[in-house]
């Protein structure tokens, strides 16, 4: 336990003897974090260095801050690479008619840095993804009726 400060001396003086006499005592000796600098305090004049850590620490997606008509931007460019992914011609034409939903609602309601983002040519986009798309593989119907008879019915195969 440490003794009393003296009344005579000041705050400031005492702490400094404090420290002192605890590095003759060798009690700052082979701390954590020895000779590496602060990552907190590298940029002290940065207002926001507590959003940055807490953005690396969580590590949140920085895309997610990002204006809303910025993100539409690039969700835009993206179009193509979307909808490969997709299967059915109503799901393309779905996105496509949110995508350009939310695009004119951008544009009406702007808040923040206008960033000029036009519509979705619907049109355009599902005749590329149509032309991307394999065609499908038809099955004959009359070769596979020739090779499997007919299956019959329980009563069929109960009665027969």
């Amino acid at each position: 336990m440490t003794e009393r400060k003296p009344a005579n001396m000041s705050q400031q003086d005492w702490v400094d003897i404090q420290i002192q006499q605890a590095q003759k005592r060798g009690e700052f000796d082979n701390l954590a974090g020895q000779g590496k600098p602060l990552t907190k305090l590298a940029n002290p004049h940065d207002p926001d260095w507590w959003v940055k850590d807490f953005i690396r620490r969580e590590q949140i997606d920085s895309e997610a801050l990002l204006p809303p008509a910025v993100l539409l931007r690039k969700e835009k460019q993206k179009v193509q690479e979307t909808v490969a992914r997709m299967r059915r011609e109503s799901e393309v034409r779905d996105y496509l008619a949110d995508l350009n939903q939310r695009i004119l609602v951008s544009i009406r309601d702007t808040t923040g840095p206008v960033v000029p983002v036009g519509t979705v040519d619907e049109e355009a986009v599902l005749a590329q993804w149509k032309a991307d798309r394999p065609e499908p593989v038809r099955k004959q119907s009359g070769a596979k009726s020739a090779e499997v008879p007919p299956k019959k019915s329980l009563w069929q195969r109960l009665f027969s």
